[in-house]
């Protein structure tokens, strides 16, 4: 039974990635025997940290996870404040603010991620003097952006319309009814699918080594180039990341239960 429910409390998306990195490393074992592949485990703590005549120096992992932690905040919040401004445009009853809001969610959910970032970095760097980490952010933000929006979009619309007519009726304009009232209501109700948007976003971090941004994949990518450890850095790799979502997903969880609605 306590099994039962320690599994029931784990993220599905969590279980999925674990369910995948498990036939990958059963895969890469398989194919590694079959090569008579040379493991090198013992080489790769120094690119966790070395020890030096100055003292202990981040390897070229710990740099790369730094960099996808800053990088994947810093588009997660450029995305929230998109995301909420593209909700409120759709609910704008304005026909310009719905077209336009409507307008980019068609064209960003219907364009892959991969291409969006070379238009961001091939396009719009060029005519915008844009470096390829501003591109990089800039085209995470705006791709989670449309989809953050859908989750602010049914949070505002689960709050009962009783909430807007009162307060309406105590003289509160439109944005002071979505400070106030509105959006802190909300916010209970859209935590459990943010949550999936911040590893999804985690995730799609990654993509951004196609254009040697200086993050976790990229520095695997290069050590992988100078050792040719491919399995052991991917593995290791594999592992730093799920480590970061399952922190996220127990630190959501931690917030779900803190401001779980009541049923009474």
């Amino acid at each position: 039974m306590k099994l039962s429910r320690a599994i029931n409390s784990v993220p599905g998306s969590t279980i999925q990635y674990l369910v995948i990195v498990g036939l990958v490393i059963y895969a890469a074992l398989q194919g590694a025997q079959t090569m008579g592949y040379n493991w090198q485990w013992y080489r790769v703590p120094q690119y966790f940290l070395r020890v030096t005549e100055d003292g202990l120096v981040w390897g070229e992992i710990l740099v790369g996870l730094s960099g996808t932690i800053v990088l994947s905040l810093t588009s997660f919040a450029l995305a929230v404040a998109l995301g909420l401004l593209v909700a409120i445009l759709r609910l704008s009853g304005l026909v310009v603010g719905q077209a336009v809001a409507v307008a980019l969610l068609e064209i960003v959910r219907n364009t892959p991620l991969l291409v969006l970032l070379y238009v961001f970095y091939y396009v719009l760097g060029p005519i915008f003097a844009l470096d390829r980490y501003v591109a990089s952010v800039l085209c995470l933000a705006v791709f989670h952006a449309a989809l953050i929006s859908e989750i602010f979009r049914a949070g505002i619309n689960s709050v009962n319309r009783g909430q807007w007519e009162a307060a309406q009726s105590i003289g509160m304009s439109k944005a002071q009814a979505y400070r106030y009232i509105i959006l802190p209501q909300a916010v209970r109700i859209m935590l459990p699918p943010m949550t999936g948007e911040v590893v999804h976003l985690v995730k799609s971090s990654a993509i951004v080594s196609v254009i040697a941004v200086v993050e976790l994949t990229t520095m695997g990518r290069n050590i992988i180039s100078d050792t040719y450890m491919s399995f052991e850095i991917w593995f290791t790799i594999a592992g730093v990341y799920l480590v970061i979502i399952l922190a996220v997903s127990m630190f959501a969880s931690h917030l779900e239960k803190r401001f779980a609605v009541s049923s009474h």
